[in-house]
């Protein structure tokens, strides 16, 4: 790290407030955010991009009002619902805070997703307007918004956007700035799920409840606290996470890189150039800088001291194996599409407590752990995650999601189990949903995920229950190995589990070996798909547990 430990010391989960992050600007809006950071540092490098364009804070703020107009001027106003599906570009970023700027509604669609999944999103807003990139990456995207309205979908007004957004002259024609004061509880922003276990669910969400979330990220994550920041963005900017990382640097007043796509070649080159500091995003994307490392003789990212993000857990062998290989720290942060950020790691913590756990609680949240009855359990112990406070969404695109999603006195049902620490640090022990029940017991698939990625050369692993007659569940691995390494077998999985101390009731009673596991549009291993494709295949690979 580049911080002086000797001068710092971690935040203490019990006290830390807002009020301690005193290096942000804490706006009460996002276009006020926007304006009191150029006013503050003008002359700072905001935005940055691979074909060359670059934004102060000042130009941004001025490019904005232009793209504002430009956009006005095609019927976009005050009110007007505008999904778009665009890639991480500088422009995405513009239209983004020009949208705001309109006191538009903006529902950001990931890239990634197709018909299917793009039709159940414009079907929960019932849009104006849908922003797309024309063609890109090989796909055309106008063709399929035409094909989805042909099919008797959603039809809104079509808007292509490229590598330039639009510009106007007409700024002095732009409505008012939308005030913190009376517009900061509008609903304006809906962000979708994953859609890993279905279509995809609209959140609804404020510049508020976004703001409260960024804010404890950029915080608790000492982001622009430390020397020459500069971070990189490289994960879809229409995920939650991309509005996290722009508040970010807005508030901290640091230069974020902005890539398309996760290209290695290009990440080395653009990571050196600006002599990036910092990024984030899924563990998957971990992975992969540290298994581009691992193929060079030469340190690849030697500006490179510190790795943030969430949307999915992170295996504890990671934070290590990230000192041992990239010489840095995974600061790893919880949170979801309904919560941008529930809690955040401090990076000075010690790393024994940061590969275990999943941060500090963002000031303004509150979490409990509670069993099935609702009744908070005691410390250590496991039970469900349920959280209410500033970062929480309003509801559902769907409100009949609502009931089963928010308790009635306001709690937020996350779906995940958790526990808290006795240093007051949560940790995400798993998905509810994922759990696994074989012959009555309870089994959390992370925690064999945690022990296989220890086995030498497995990249990547993921526990899933199988239907089965006689047990109920059988516990059934998705290994995917290193380039060049021996293929286990069960028996040799099974044998490294038991000598790191797991339960016969809990060992694999298959294997398949993958190329890859299939993930969701936010990189998350998609787990139900797994379940529907080897729910009835051959299980030769079956082992023999108690």
């Amino acid at each position: 790290m580049t911080v002086d430990s000797a001068t710092q010391t971690p935040h203490d989960p019990q006290t830390v407030t807002a009020e301690d992050f005193t290096w942000l600007i804490r706006g009460r809006s996002w276009c006020g955010l926007v304006a009191e950071r150029a006013a503050t540092t003008p002359d700072g490098t905001f935005l940055i991009d691979a074909e060359g364009t670059e934004l102060t804070f000042a130009e941004f703020e001025h490019t904005v009002d232009r793209v504002a107009a430009a956009l006005a001027a095609q019927g976009v106003g005050p009110g007007s619902v505008v999904a778009w599906q665009l890639p991480t570009r500088t422009s995405t970023a513009l239209v983004m805070s020009a949208l705001r700027r309109l006191d538009a509604v903006q529902a950001p669609i990931i890239h990634l997703y197709r018909e299917r999944e793009v039709r159940a999103a414009l079907e929960a807003v019932s849009p104006d307007y849908f922003i797309v990139p024309g063609e890109w990456g090989g796909f055309d995207f106008s063709q399929m918004a035409r094909d989805i309205a042909a099919d008797g979908g959603p039809h809104p007004e079509l808007i292509e956007v490229g590598h330039a957004a639009p510009e106007s002259d007409e700024t002095h024609r732009l409505p008012r700035v939308p005030s913190s004061d009376e517009d900061g509880e509008q609903v304006r922003w809906i962000y979708f799920t994953s859609g890993s276990s279905g279509v995809p669910k609209g959140a609804r969400h404020t510049d508020a409840t976004i703001l409260v979330g960024s804010l404890g990220f950029a915080g608790l994550g000492r982001m622009g606290a430390r020397p020459a920041e500069v971070s990189a963005m490289l994960f879809p900017v229409a995920h939650i996470g991309g509005a996290i990382y722009q508040i970010n640097a807005l508030a901290a007043g640091f230069p974020v890189v902005v890539l398309e796509g996760f290209h290695p070649a290009q990440v080395v080159e653009q990571f050196a150039k600006h002599q990036v500091t910092s990024t984030g995003g899924a563990p998957a994307m971990y992975a992969s800088l540290m298994a581009m490392q691992k193929a060079s003789p030469q340190p690849i990212f030697p500006t490179l001291t510190l790795l943030k993000g969430g949307g999915a857990p992170c295996p504890p062998e990671y934070v290590d194996q990230a000192r041992e290989v990239l010489d840095l720290v995974i600061a790893h942060d919880y949170g979801m599409t309904e919560v941008p950020m529930i809690a955040a790691a401090d990076p000075l913590t010690d790393p024994a407590v940061l590969r275990l756990t999943d941060g500090i609680v963002c000031p303004g949240n509150e979490v409990r752990i509670v069993d099935m009855d609702d009744t908070p359990v005691g410390e250590g112990e496991e039970g469900s995650v349920e959280v209410r406070g500033g970062a929480v969404c309003h509801g559902y695109t769907d409100e009949s999601k609502n009931a089963e999603n928010f308790t009635e006195d306001g709690w937020f049902r996350t779906g995940d189990l958790g526990r808290f620490h006795p240093t007051g640090h949560i940790e995400v022990v798993g998905r509810i949903k994922d759990m696994i029940i074989r012959k009555g017991e309870k089994i959390a698939p992370m925690e064999i995920e945690e022990m296989l990625s220890r086995y030498p050369g497995v990249a990547e692993a993921a526990v899933v229950g199988l239907p089965d007659d006689e047990r109920g569940e059988r516990v059934c691995a998705f290994v995917v190995m290193s380039p060049g390494s021996k293929v286990p077998t069960l028996h040799d999985l099974t044998s490294h589990l038991s000598e790191l101390g797991l339960m016969r009731q809990k060992l694999p009673e298959q294997l398949e070996l993958l190329p890859e596991l299939p993930r969701t549009g936010l990189s998350k291993v998609a787990k139900a798909q797994l379940r529907t494709q080897f729910s009835d295949a051959d299980t030769h690979n079956e082992g023999d547990t108690a």
